[in-house]
């Protein structure tokens, strides 16, 4: 029995337990207050008030700790495309989401970037553009060419909007663009790019036409 002259003991240490989101999301949070450069493992884990070695239970290294981070990144206001719907509206507002997902985050289009040129992650930035190119009707080796071809413009679009933050919070004079002039040039250039593709689509359309009609003259 203890009594009033005997100390009371210590209690025990807990040990602190941190799921995959616990991880991801506090990942998420030092890539916006510090950007990614200072997004290291060390500074993650004592974040959490936990070892380095913890970590590697739920990422076993960095790449893939950022590919998660690209995923979820990129999962901001997806949703699914409506297949009534003009795939070429889809299509840019798949790209605009994605444009605005991207911004959400400090240095969010160069982690989505390097994961997407690694091949890590679930590639959700291109599945989100494919699936509302597809809507068009194309093959599947154009829906794939085009939707690449969108996703790199969007990334060097957002990448170099970033720099321009990055600049402009740094006080470095970074020319006389806002972000209403920024938000209507990648608007346009996504414009240029779907009306590309459905003059694409139409031209070869035309030629099926034309190749079925000499088919017929010629019986």
């Amino acid at each position: 029995m203890t009594t009033a002259h005997e100390p009371v003991p210590a209690p025990a240490p807990r040990s602190v337990r941190h799921s995959r989101d616990d991880v991801a999301e506090t990942a998420l949070r030092i890539l916006d207050e510090h950007g990614l450069p200072d997004l290291t493992m060390r500074r993650l884990a004592a974040a959490l008030d936990v070892q380095p070695s913890a970590l590697y239970w739920h990422f076993p290294n960095k790449q893939t700790l950022l590919a998660e981070l690209s995923d979820r990144i990129a999962s901001r206001g997806r949703a699914l495309p409506d297949t009534s719907a003009d795939w070429m509206l889809v299509t840019a507002a798949e790209a605009t989401g994605l444009r605005d997902a991207l911004l959400t985050y400090r240095d969010g289009a160069e982690v989505v970037s390097s994961s997407f040129a690694l091949g890590l992650g679930a590639s959700v930035p291109l599945e989100r553009l494919e699936n509302a190119v597809r809507l068009g009707g194309f093959d599947d080796e154009t829906t794939s060419r085009a939707s690449t071809a969108l996703l790199h413009f969007v990334l060097g679009h957002v990448s170099h909007e970033q720099q321009r933050m990055q600049y402009d919070s740094m006080g470095v004079a970074a020319g006389p663009e806002t972000p209403d002039d920024s938000a209507a040039a990648f608007a346009f250039g996504v414009r240029l790019f779907v009306e590309g593709l459905r003059q694409l689509a139409d031209h070869a359309d035309a030629n099926r036409h034309a190749g079925g009609r000499r088919g017929g003259d010629a019986g």
